[in-house]
């Protein structure tokens, strides 16, 4: 029979050995809460493949490995038209000029096919940008409270690109709950230049931001360059209908001074031949004079119409662009 001391002995070690269990237990619950996220990612991804035009956009965006990451979760898929409307709906229509959506909670993210060549690089941002709505949703309370004071500091101090700012103007009025993650987005993915601070963050995601930037630029420039040209056109256009106007007005003046003086040669004609046959030469240089303005006004009128087929097959070049950049119910961002 064991000795007492050898019983009270074993009860210890059992104590220690439950103690013990239960404390592993505790560190092992206490691990899996703090990787969480991990699991959750662990568990999408297995068994998962990105298509390859999946895998060659997060190649041109230079993602990093935890950029991929948040983009793979989201089983990202690129959609016709048609099939976009069904997960984009209008109804969460976005200011910028991208054409997507994620959806919140990790649950999926969503690319229109854009095939026109003149629109090369808006799959590519609208990547980048629904992946940064990804990963503004991780971040840690903290974490989000130090990008957020960094994208306000720069939209107040340091943002002067016209068109972004009527962007963000644009979400402060439509979606004020949802304006620090647009810019978290909409500066990650269209500004060239950013802070330093704001700079080393995006390292998080990307390799080369600013090859994301221009892509943004070099398809945004598709439009501002035939805007601009069509607002030249139409500065043209008015001057040119303002000459057009002020001729015609001086050729119908022209037109009744010749008619006064024809009847007054025709009465001059049987009254007095020398004074007429005088008066011959100045009637025939208003004639010369008038008929050299119409021949103006015609080859303006001309040039006017000219311009004008110019003008609208630039403002078609344009439309055409906007309805490849269209669902068809509505232009669709998010």
């Amino acid at each position: 029979m064991p000795s007492q001391p050898n019983k009270q002995k074993s009860h210890n070690n059992r104590l220690l050995t439950k103690y013990l269990v239960l404390i592993l237990w505790f560190v092992a619950l206490a691990a899996a809460y703090a990787n969480v996220q991990n699991i959750k990612d662990w568990i999408k991804l297995r068994g998962y493949t990105a298509p390859p035009a999946i895998v060659s956009l997060a190649d041109q965006d230079s993602m990093t490995g935890y950029g991929r990451k948040i983009l793979y979760v989201n089983h990202p898929q690129i959609l016709a038209k048609d099939s976009f409307t069904n997960f984009c709906p209008s109804s969460t229509a976005e200011q910028t000029i991208v054409l997507g959506c994620y959806h919140s909670g990790q649950s999926g993210i969503y690319l229109l096919n854009v095939s026109d060549a003149r629109l090369n690089g808006v799959e590519q941002v609208t990547a980048a940008h629904e992946m940064l709505h990804g990963a503004y949703e991780r971040l840690s309370n903290k974490d989000r409270q130090n990008i957020d004071a960094m994208l306000l500091n720069y939209y107040h101090n340091g943002l002067t690109d016209e068109r972004i700012i009527k962007t963000i103007d644009d979400y402060r009025r439509t979606e004020p709950n949802d304006v620090v993650n647009e810019m978290h987005s909409v500066f990650g993915t269209e500004v060239q230049n950013l802070p330093a601070p704001l700079e080393n963050y995006y390292k998080r995601y990307f390799n080369n931001r600013q090859q994301i930037a221009a892509f943004a630029a070099r398809y945004q420039s598709e439009f501002t360059s035939r805007q601009a040209a069509v607002a030249t056109y139409d500065k043209q256009l008015l001057s040119m209908k303002q000459q057009i106007d002020n001729l015609e007005s001086d050729l119908k003046s022209k037109q009744q001074a010749i008619n006064d003086q024809q009847q007054y040669l025709t009465n001059l004609k049987t009254s007095n031949v020398n004074a007429y046959n005088a008066a011959v030469p100045s009637f025939n240089a208003a004639i010369e004079a008038y008929n050299s303005e119409v021949q103006q006004v015609r080859s303006l009128i001309n040039t006017y119409n000219q311009t004008v087929t110019t003008r609208n097959a630039i403002a078609f070049e344009e439309n055409q662009l906007v309805k490849d950049l269209s669902a068809p119910a509505a232009a669709i961002n998010n």
